[in-house]
C-alpha cells in the first residue's frame, strides 16, 4: 500500500497535508526516512514510525453506539442527522457504516463498522441472527401474544414473521416487553404488535447476535468494540 494512503487511512490528515509530512522528513520506514508519497509499504510488517514515534496500522474499525432517537441509521442524508455524522474525524476517516439499521425513533445498540465481511454475515437472512429489544407498549400484553409471536404473526403486506420470542415484564394500561427476533423486516417490532392490536411507543435495541448494548454509553455516544467483543462477532454462529 502507498505509504500516504496508510498515512491518510489513520486519520494524519488529507493527502496533501501527508504529502508535507513526507517532504518534512518526519516518516521513517524501517529506519529509513521516505518522502515519496508513491513508495509502497507493508503494513503489516514495516516498521513505520512518524516523528520518532511507532505507527499501528489497522485496516478495520469497529465501533458500538447507543444510537440516540432522531438520528438515521445511514451513512447520508439530506435532510437529518445520520449517525455517522456523530463519529469524530479520527474514525471518520474510516469510512464506516451502520449493520443494519434502528428506525429513526428507535435507540439503543448500533454496531458501525467497515468490515463489509463481518456485516454481511450479521445481517443475511439465511444466519438467523437474534436480536433483542426492550419496549414500551400501549395497551396490555397478554399470554395470547406470547404464543401468537411464537407462532409469528402476519405482518399488513401479508408476510408471514418467523417465531419471536416475546418476554412480558410489566403489564397494565401500557406493557414492558423484551422480544428476540432473527429478521429485520421494515418496521418490523412495531408491525408485529399492530398485528395484535397493539401500539410501540418506545423501542431501544439491547442485543445483536452476541453483542450486548453497553449501558454506560450515553444516548450518542459510542466507543470502540473490545478485543473480545469483536472475536465473539466474527466466531459466533446460532
Amino acid at each position: 500500500m502507498r505509504i500516504d494512503k496508510v498515512l491518510s487511512n489513520l486519520g494524519y490528515g488529507s493527502r496533501k497535508d501527508v504529502k508535507k509530512l513526507l517532504k518534512d522528513g518526519s516518516v521513517k520506514v524501517n529506519g529509513t526516512i521516505v518522502k515519496d508519497a508513491k513508495q509502497h509499504v507493508n503494513p503489516e510488517n514495516d516498521l513505520i514510525m512518524l516523528n520518532g514515534e511507532e505507527i499501528h496500522y489497522r485496516e478495520f474499525i469497529y465501533l458500538m453506539m447507543n444510537k440516540p432517537p432522531g438520528v438515521i441509521s445511514a451513512t447520508e442524508d439530506n435532510h437529518d442527522e445520520t449517525v455517522i455524522d456523530l463519529l469524530e474525524m479520527e474514525d471518520l476517516v474510516f469510512e464506516p457504516f451502520p449493520v443494519g439499521r434502528l428506525d429513526k425513533d428507535t435507540e439503543g445498540l448500533l454496531l458501525i463498522t467497515n468490515d463489509g465481511q463481518l456485516s454481511h454475515r450479521l445481517l443475511s437472512p439465511k444466519k438467523h441472527v437474534p436480536k433483542t429489544y426492550f419496549a414500551v407498549i400501549e395497551g396490555e400484553v397478554t399470554e395470547e401474544d406470547i404464543e401468537a409471536f411464537k407462532k409469528g404473526v402476519i405482518l399488513d403486506d401479508g408476510y408471514e414473521t418467523k417465531p419471536g420470542e416475546l418476554v412480558i415484564l410489566k403489564s397494565g394500561l401500557t406493557s414492558d416487553i423484551e422480544l428476540t427476533i432473527t429478521e429485520g423486516k421494515f418496521h418490523q417490532v412495531k408491525r408485529m404488535f399492530q398485528a395484535v392490536g397493539k401500539r410501540v411507543i418506545y423501542l431501544k435495541r439491547l442485543t445483536m447476535g452476541p453483542l450486548k448494548l453497553d449501558e454506560t454509553l450515553e444516548l450518542g455516544e459510542y466507543r470502540e468494540l473490545t478485543d473480545e467483543e469483536i472475536e465473539m462477532l466474527q466466531t459466533y454462529e446460532v
